[in-house]
């Protein structure tokens, strides 16, 4: 008889409850709200079913439940109501107002801060990025961990005494959490050498870094630019890893354009920490593209969160291109010209439909040209065959026009090449000559 085929049930989605406390004087009620909406997004990419909010307004936060004792019995309340699995707090929680309010909802709650670590770690797909995960989240739990075992200590191990079973348990766990994060930090050294090494190996290259928001399209911008073929998704963190692919531009230069893992507002600083490897690209590289969402109505709010996100990193003060992506979803009142001036002659594109593509591709050659070529004639006898194979190989030829004898190529060229060649037509043909144009 055929063997029975067992049929696959889907994992039920979680229903989720959000909470947001806006502090008096701390936050603008926008900046809070559009936090809020941001948390719901980050929910629904971890996959939960958000089925309500709950906002409270207060002078200060409560330093044992954050909300406050009563706003807490509310919350277990509209969890028993609307038959909530999880609830989410738009703020760190300690460890302890996390463990208090547990015990009085009777859900698991998270705060922002893991929610972040989770979506991380379903989304890790290469052995670096599953090492950097794992070692951001062992960071976060590891003051954690004591009130995991406190139900224990009360029960079985008197108040004050040590050596009961949830502190002997404790202790364990410590041990366990300070070998793994050790070894992982190990781990990690030996691909930040690897990374770093393989970096300087192509620092004759020119190197462009694609930063942003998460969500901004930065993935679907390098697929249009290079056809790299690197996976899209209209989710939160859709990409982790850094990818790397060759651009070539419009008079033949080969640049290296890297996609890199999208920031966002109150980024965890353990993953800041543990994605060094990663984020090197950023650092190295010789030019930055911002890319914006500018459809996107906190646009601006997500520039300054890159922004600080660079500094934070040490990235700051690089030559940057201001993107503005998803232009084809622009309404056709806005004022094109208005919006590229009020973004420091940002690049209006559309990733999607190929708009702005061409300028684009004009603007990082004309940075490269900026940081490592020149222009230059050189004028070179006929006779000299080897030289002007040696400039075809090593230089862009923009025109060329023979007369008299001689070959005339207006070129772009690398700086340090530039040199090079005048020394060779100097000392090897007769009648040879580079004129260095700048």
């Amino acid at each position: 008889m055929p063997q029975a085929t067992a049929i696959q049930v889907p994992k039920q989605r979680q229903r989720a409850l959000l909470v947001g406390v806006f502090v008096d004087g701390a936050t603008a009620k926008d900046e809070f709200e559009a936090s809020l909406d941001e948390l719901e997004a980050l929910a629904d990419t971890a996959g939960a079913i958000v089925v309500g909010r709950v906002v409270q307004r207060r002078r200060e936060i409560d330093p044992a439940f954050f909300v406050g004792r009563g706003k807490a019995e509310q919350i277990a309340e509209e969890c028993d109501r609307s038959n909530i699995d999880l609830v989410i707090f738009d703020h760190e929680l300690s460890p302890a107002q996390a463990r208090n309010l547990e015990q009085v909802v009777k859900r698991r709650v998270i705060d922002r801060t893991e929610l972040i670590l989770d979506i991380f770690a379903r989304r890790a797909r290469t052995k670096q990025a599953k090492l950097q995960v794992e070692l951001a989240r062992l960071e976060y739990e590891l003051p954690r961990l004591r009130h995991m075992w406190t139900h224990l200590s009360r029960t079985e191990g008197a108040p004050g005494v040590r050596g009961g079973p949830g502190e002997q348990q404790l202790e364990l766990d410590r041990r366990r959490a300070y070998r793994k994060i050790a070894e992982l930090q190990r781990q990690l050294r030996e691909i930040n050498k690897r990374v770093e090494l393989r970096i300087q190996r192509r620092m004759d290259l020119f190197t462009v870094a694609l930063v942003g928001y998460t969500n901004v399209g930065k993935s679907t911008l390098m697929n249009a630019l290079t056809k790299a073929g690197v996976y899209v998704e209209d989710k939160l963190f859709a990409t982790l890893d850094a990818t790397t692919r060759v651009l070539v531009l419009k008079h033949g230069q080969k640049v290296l354009l890297t996609d890199t893992v999208g920031f966002i507002n109150k980024l965890p600083p353990q993953l800041i920490a543990s994605f060094h490897a990663t984020l090197a690209e950023v650092r190295y590289a010789d030019l930055l593209l911002h890319v914006a969402d500018v459809t996107h109505p906190r646009m601006e709010e997500q520039v300054r969160v890159v922004e600080q996100t660079l500094i934070d990193i040490g990235a700051s003060g690089k030559p940057t291109i201001m993107v503005l992506n998803k232009s084809d979803l622009l309404p056709p009142e806005v004022d094109r010209e208005a919006l590229r001036k009020r973004f420091c002659d940002a690049c209006i594109v559309s990733a999607l439909t190929g708009e702005g593509l061409e300028e684009l591709k004009e603007r990082i050659e004309a940075e490269y040209r900026r940081q490592r070529q020149t222009g230059a004639e050189a004028i070179l006898p006929l006779s000299c065959g080897w030289l002007i194979r040696w400039v075809y190989e090593h230089a862009s030829v923009l025109s060329e026009e023979v007369s008299d004898g001689l070959l005339r190529m207006n070129l772009l060229i690398e700086k340090p090449l530039a040199a090079k060649l005048q020394s060779m037509c100097e000392d090897s043909c007769d009648g040879a000559r580079l004129i260095i144009k700048g």
